[in-house]
């Protein structure tokens, strides 16, 4: 162990601890830019410099380790005058433009420049020109607006595995862009948004629809409808400052009807639907696996779909048919949904509200339409657009009182809940395959063992006489591993659940974004929970999933349900294209 003396206080840390960590563990503040724990340790920003006594030059706190009797100034007159010289070098390169940028009021610069008093600037502004960019893609960057950090780079080599971007040119040249030179719309982008989440500026953000939405509510021929997914229940009060125990999903509904939508209804209904078609899908596949072929892998997440059709298409004849639950939510809704209300599908104007940016991509694909080629979802929002909508409508959600979700489409289950976690969607399915097996229900969370925060997790169950082998895995750079050694034959599964993000949907890239720390374990503990909570855990239990198969699909995996609710994946396109609107 090792004691020094940090701001007065005396702090005992492991050897080999950083100043920065130290500093932490005894509560006191460094501001950070470029720092990301284990991941990107360089001391680029030179925000985090801090005074060691005895050595005349300040050095980074995240990259410089702690010795026995050290003592450290962080907040040091020369400390100070150093680290707002370096902030104002920062912003003379950067695109101030704070009113109009989405990250204003969340963005770690700004906050960095705030705390500093640095309120006007003493050096020239030479920030790097817009870069042309076409603003219809789903995923936006603005080099104007870059600092050059490295974290999205990081991000995307190390925990994604997909080397998107890189530093090109050199000295004062020097600027992220995409790599090799290439336009983004040729690059291997599976959307996931980690490179946003994890962007400290406004230099990474999603396409904005909400004007396509303000359009659409106020045209009196619209019927507008909206779904919410799983894991927005966890997140969609946190930049209102509501706990997550108390940000009751009825009240969104509420501030959804008082944005104008005609109708709200439950992507958990669809998560439900999902389960009914994928664990039938399975169970009709496990013989192909049982007899040494490729397990089935889930088709949920639209950035595991990018990253499988340009890194692994070998495995696309392997991964389930199923749409997504925006997607199948999207078909019910101008079909039976439609029907129900007594609109013409072609006057729907349907949203979701999503966690995730690859959904917009996901709701342009050719074979995300009906038979007269309407789009499944006209419009995806993350929970970023959904929070400035609400800002923007001033509506005050704390007061607001709730309401419930439009019937059939509102009701779901706790294994609808749980998709938004890693595990989620395998548990939800190996519920209903035990019960289609066995003809009971499994006991309550037997297979819990696919849950948790760990990146791979792997578990074997019986149904039946079948042994099934199945995995779980999330982060693409775990991904990569996974099918890695599934095609070289070291690992067999029968049944394996992609999620692109790290956590799952939970930490999905259109989720809010927190500098410095990570909500996904707490999300993910709320859905768990709620769903511990329901009286109705099972998909095929739920009494609106049995009436949707009893008045209009049949049964799973029938001529309408495969027409309906299944896709090719052989037409995904993995280029970013722009969007079709």
């Amino acid at each position: 162990m090792v004691t020094l003396t940090i701001d007065a206080i005396q702090v005992t840390v492991p050897e080999q601890t950083s100043i920065l960590d130290a500093a932490r563990a005894a509560g006191i503040y460094i501001p950070t830019l470029c720092y990301l724990k284990d991941l990107n340790e360089i001391g680029a920003c030179r925000v985090c410099i801090v005074e060691i006594e005895g050595i005349d030059q300040l050095v980074a706190s995240c990259n410089n380790y702690v010795l026995d009797g050290m003592v450290v100034h962080t907040n040091s007159k020369k400390v100070r005058e150093a680290r707002r010289m370096n902030v104002e070098l920062l912003l003379s390169t950067h695109n101030s433009s704070c009113t109009s940028c989405v990250r204003s009021r969340n963005c770690s610069l700004q906050n960095v420049a705030n705390d500093l008093g640095i309120y006007y600037q003493d050096y020239p502004n030479t920030h790097i020109p817009f870069t042309p960019w076409d603003k219809d893609l789903p995923l936006i960057r603005d080099n104007s607006k870059c600092i050059g950090c490295y974290r999205c780079i990081q991000v995307c080599d190390k925990i994604q595995d997909s080397q998107v971007w890189s530093m090109t040119s050199r000295t004062h040249h020097a600027v992220v862009d995409v790599t090799g030179g290439k336009d983004f719309s040729e690059s291997d982008c599976t959307l996931c948004g980690q490179c946003v989440v994890n962007c400290p500026t406004g230099a990474l953000r999603e396409r904005d629809d909400t004007e396509r939405v303000w359009d659409a509510l106020s045209d009196p021929e619209k019927c507008c409808v909206v779904q919410i997914a799983p894991s927005i229940r966890t997140s969609w009060g946190e930049e209102f400052g509501i706990d997550q125990a108390d940000a009751n999903l009825l009240q969104l509904v509420a501030v959804l009807r008082k944005l104008g939508f005609d109708y709200v209804i439950n992507t958990d209904f669809s998560a439900d639907l999902t389960i009914m078609e994928e664990s039938h899908e399975l169970l009709e596949h496990l013989p192909k696996s049982q007899s040494g072929g490729l397990p089935l892998f889930t088709s949920c997440c639209p950035g595991w779909m990018r990253y499988a059709k340009a890194h692994y298409p070998e495995l696309v004849d392997s991964i389930s048919t199923c749409k997504s639950p925006q997607q199948m939510m999207g078909a019910v809704i101008k079909s039976y949904f439609a029907q129900q209300v007594g609109v013409e599908p072609s006057s729907v104007f349907s949203v979701s509200i999503m966690p995730c940016i690859a959904k917009k991509s996901e709701a342009d694909i050719a074979d995300m339409c009906n038979a007269d080629d309407m789009r499944d979802v006209d419009v995806v929002l993350t929970t970023r657009e959904l929070v400035r909508m609400i800002r923007a409508d001033h509506i005050n959600v704390h007061d607001i009182l709730p309401s419930e979700f439009d019937s059939p489409l509102g009701e779901g289950t706790g294994a609808g809940v749980i998709f938004g976690a890693t595990g989620g969607v395998m548990e939800a399915a190996l519920r209903t395959a035990y019960h289609c097996v066995n003809g009971v229900n499994a006991p309550d969370d037997i297979f819990m063992e696919v849950r948790g925060s760990d990146p791979w997790r792997e578990a074997s169950y019986t149904l039946g006489e079948t042994t099934v082998q199945v995995a779980a895995v999330s982060g693409l750079a775990h991904v990569h591993t996974l099918c890695d050694a599934i095609l070289s034959g070291e690992k067999h599964f029968d049944f394996v659940e992609v999620m692109a993000c790290p956590g799952g949907c939970v930490n999905g890239g259109g989720q809010p974004i927190h500098e410095g720390h990570s909500c996904t374990a707490a999300r993910s503990k709320r859905l768990y929970s709620t769903d511990a909570g329901m009286s109705l855990r099972n998909s095929h239990d739920s009494p609106a999933i049995k009436q949707l198969y009893r008045e209009f699909l049949g049964e799973p995996l029938s001529h309408l349900s495969e027409a309906l609710l299944h896709a090719n994946h052989h037409s995904w396109d993995v280029r970013a294209k722009p969007t079709t609107q």
